[in-house]
This record gives C-alpha cells, sequence and structure tokens, in this order.
C-alpha cells in the first residue's frame, strides 16, 4: 500500500498526489526505476543527479538514492561532485552492455511511472465531480446553443449520473455540438499519470493531443510530479475507429504500450461521433463494452497473455444518425442508461440560431431577409437543420469577399449561397452562348 492508495477525495483535491519519500512510497519495484535511470544516464549529454530528477519527475533524494545503487553495480561512475544534486554520473562499459538489454525488451524512457493500483484508486477517487451540475450549470456549458429546455434537463441527469448517452437524430441537427459539449458541464481537474508500470511492462496514458494541462493557478506547489493535473479529457473518435483501437497499442519499435482511447477519456467524456459508420460492425463494438458499461471495469490484454484490469470512469456518448434499433438490440440499449433525440429547430429556434451565427461574422441581421430565407425553406419542402445558418452564412461570406462587397445580407445573395449550399444545375442561357460564340470569333488565335 502507498501514500496514493490512503488519499480521500478531499485531499486530492487539496493537495494532490503527496510526495513520496521513500523508495517504497512510489509503488513501483526499485529494479525498474534503476533500469529507468540508466537510460536517462546514457541519453542526457550532462547526466547530474538534478537533471536526472527531473526526466524521472522524481525527488532529488529520492533519485540520487536510485543512481548510488547504479554505482554500487558498476554500470555508471561519479565525474564530478560539488554541491547537493549537482553530483555528475557518466556510463561505464558494463553500463552500455546493460543498456542494450534493456532497449531490447521496453523502451520507454520518459516519467517515472505509478502502479496499476495508485492508477485506479486515483480515477475512481475523481471520477464523479465535486457538486453535481445544476440547471444553471448545464445551461452555461450549452450557451451558445438554442435547444429544447426538457433536452436540457435530460443532459444535466446524464451529466450527474454519468451514465452512457445514446444520442440520435437527423443529420446536422446537432447531434456533435451537443456530445462535445457535455464535458463542459464536467466541472474542476483530475490527476492522471504519465504512465503505468504491470510486471516491467509500461503502459502511457498522459497524451498532449486528448490531455489539457491545468493551468499552475491550481496546480499544487508540491506534488507526486508522476502525476499531471489536467482539466477533464474530451475525447472523440468517429469512422476511423476499429476494435483493435480499443485495445493496448503495441509497439514493436519503442517496446512500450499507448493506452487506448477509452482510458485516456478516463474521467471525461468519450464521444462516439457517426456511430454506425466506423470500419467495425456497431454489433461487435457494442458486445465489447457491454461489462465496461455496467460494471464500469474494462479488461486488457498484455502481448504476454495477461489480462488486466482497469477503470471505465468516462460518461460515453454514442452520436448517430441511423436508426437505433438497426444498431443494437433492446437488450443493449436497455443498458446504455439515457437516449435523446435531437430534433429539426422550429421557424423560432431557427431565426435565433441564424441571427447568433451572424452576429458572430459580424453580419447585420434583417427581419425582411430572414422572412424571405424562411419563404424558400416552405416553398421548397426542404426540412430546417440546426447546422444550416451557420453554413448559409458562411457561403455568404464567401460569395461578398469574390466579389469585393460589404458583408450584407440580401435576398439576391441569399438565393446565390442556398445554390451553392443545397446544389443547382449550371447551365448556359442563350444570351451566354451568343457572348461566347463571338468571343471566340473575335479572337485572333481561332481564326
Amino acid at each position: 500500500m502507498t501514500q496514493t492508495t490512503i488519499l480521500s477525495r478531499s485531499e486530492v483535491e487539496a493537495m494532490g498526489p503527496p510526495v513520496p519519500e521513500e523508495i517504497a512510497d512510489l509503488g513501483v519495484g526499485e529494479g525498474f526505476l534503476c533500469e529507468l535511470a540508466l537510460k536517462h544516464v546514457a541519453m542526457i549529454p550532462e547526466p547530474t543527479t538534478s537533471a536526472i530528477a527531473e526526466r524521472l519527475h522524481l525527488p532529488r533524494a529520492l533519485t540520487e538514492e536510485i543512481l548510488q545503487k547504479l554505482y554500487r553495480e558498476k554500470l555508471i561512475e561519479v565525474r564530478l561532485q560539488s554541491a547537493v544534486g549537482s553530483t555528475r554520473y557518466g556510463m561505464l562499459d558494463h553500463g552500455w552492455d546493460r543498456l542494450v538489454r534493456l532497449l531490447s525488451v521496453c523502451g520507454y524512457s520518459g516519467a517515472a511511472p505509478v502502479s496499476l493500483q495508485d492508477y485506479s484508486h486515483m480515477m475512481r477517487l475523481q471520477s464523479i465531480p465535486s457538486h453535481p451540475a445544476s440547471m444553471e450549470t448545464v445551461r452555461r456549458a450549452f450557451h451558445d446553443l438554442i435547444l429544447p429546455e426538457s433536452l436540457l434537463q435530460t443532459l444535466g441527469c446524464v451529466i450527474n449520473s454519468r451514465r452512457s448517452l445514446f444520442l440520435t437524430g437527423l443529420a446536422g441537427t446537432g447531434k456533435t455540438a451537443v456530445a462535445e459539449r457535455i464535458n463542459n458541464a464536467l466541472p474542476g481537474a483530475i490527476w492522471i499519470p504519465y504512465a503505468i508500470e504491470i510486471d516491467g511492462q509500461i503502459i502511457r496514458v498522459f497524451d498532449s493531443h486528448c490531455h489539457r494541462r491545468a493551468s499552475s493557478e491550481v496546480t499544487p506547489v508540491d506534488y507526486d510530479r508522476r502525476w499531471v493535473l489536467i482539466h477533464r479529457p474530451l475525447v472523440v473518435v468517429g469512422g476511423e475507429l476499429t476494435l483493435e483501437n480499443a485495445d493496448l497499442t503495441w509497439s514493436d519499435a519503442a517496446k512500450f504500450y499507448e493506452a487506448p482511447f477509452q482510458m485516456k477519456s478516463n474521467g471525461g467524456t468519450l464521444v462516439i461521433d457517426d456511430f454506425g459508420r466506423q470500419r467495425v460492425a456497431p454489433q461487435d463494438l457494442l458486445n465489447r463494452w457491454i461489462v465496461p458499461l455496467e460494471r464500469r471495469v474494462d479488461f486488457l490484454a498484455l502481448h504476454t497473455g495477461k489480462k488486466i484490469e482497469v477503470p471505465f470512469e468516462q460518461l460515453v456518448v454514442f452520436s448517430t444518425n441511423l436508426d437505433e434499433n438497426d444498431l443494437a438490440d433492446q437488450a443493449f440499449l436497455r443498458r446504455m442508461g439515457y437516449r435523446a433525440r435531437v430534433e429539426p429547430p422550429t421557424p423560432h429556434a431557427y431565426t435565433e440560431i441564424f441571427k447568433r451565427q451572424a452576429y458572430t461574422r459580424g453580419i447585420g441581421f434583417k427581419e425582411s431577409v430572414m422572412d424571405y430565407l424562411l419563404g424558400k425553406y416552405k416553398e421548397s419542402g426542404r426540412q430546417m437543420k440546426g447546422c444550416e445558418p451557420r453554413d448559409l452564412l458562411d457561403r455568404v461570406t464567401d460569395i461578398c469577399l469574390f466579389a469585393g462587397d460589404a458583408l450584407e445580407l440580401t435576398p439576391k445573395v441569399i438565393d446565390v449561397a442556398w445554390s451553392n449550399y443545397f446544389g443547382t444545375s449550371h447551365s448556359f442561357a442563350a444570351s451566354d452562348m451568343q457572348d461566347t460564340i463571338v468571343g471566340n470569333l473575335a479572337d485572333p488565335l481561332e481564326l
């Protein structure tokens, strides 16, 4: 048992993971730490105690203890000893030989890892935000979207329960926008490790593409620097998803594992966008996650054949424009927790969306032009979609820029934007053909 595994939620939020005072407090074997330190001695141009401690993310006293063990084993030598923490080391031949063998087994050379036990404890401790969401916090999270009150209420229940959500609706109604903003209603930051050690194998967890560091103002001064404080993560996966992506990724070159996307989203939100359009059958993916969704644990396999249990502590959102009955049976849908359908906007809601989108682009809003646009929908019998105000105004901007005109909404510009967005045929008028014939006859190259 380490100091981390006896922490309470309030202690983690107030102080962060405690600074380890002894090797035993790290929860990782001393032999593995020595091997990791040896890699850093070989890689750093000036391998001092301070420099290696910074690379290992360990206190200098513990780093010096580890380096002294390598020194006693005649793997490294002391080249210069001056002030405390400034001892300079160098590799010996025996150390280089050991390094070659180490890199053939595990090429990881980052921060010192934490144990799987410490990681699991911290994830379960931080999975649920300290303060439940209210209607006010939900409204703030979705302030830039126009949504029905009933949907906001459902989303609030999803956020507090952290049960999964099956979000359906026609393409363009805003499902992805809703799914991605759910994470905004999960307050606070969480601690995650750079890496986890299991039987000498490494799983890298921290990913700068998925994780955003919290500001230094909310980060404690003293804490176990093997952990990093991040905003609750939002991980979005779409059509590129395969069943293999849900398992540990082993690198033959680096000789360590990369955590799967659902593990990187622990403590935050995982969005499966365009569900049903992945390169894996939806039933296969759902079957893979039946147990994790119910029991909040996932099982991953090392290439050695060993199975490990890791927390499955995130809010999972399945977003699709396909019929839910074609994707999953009722037995699985019951395990989803919540189901919601995003409907197309009413004319009033569409007008409000359009007005907001026009304001963000610096385009003046005119009620007469809005009435003209709504009339075009009615005339063509076309269903309004929540994404269309944004898309039409993008085309208005392009048209005005190309013509060299000021950004202004007019029926003529709306007509061109409408044609460019929804598509129209481009045929020659009689006058165009006449101009083309005359132009060709006047061209001396054609004579």
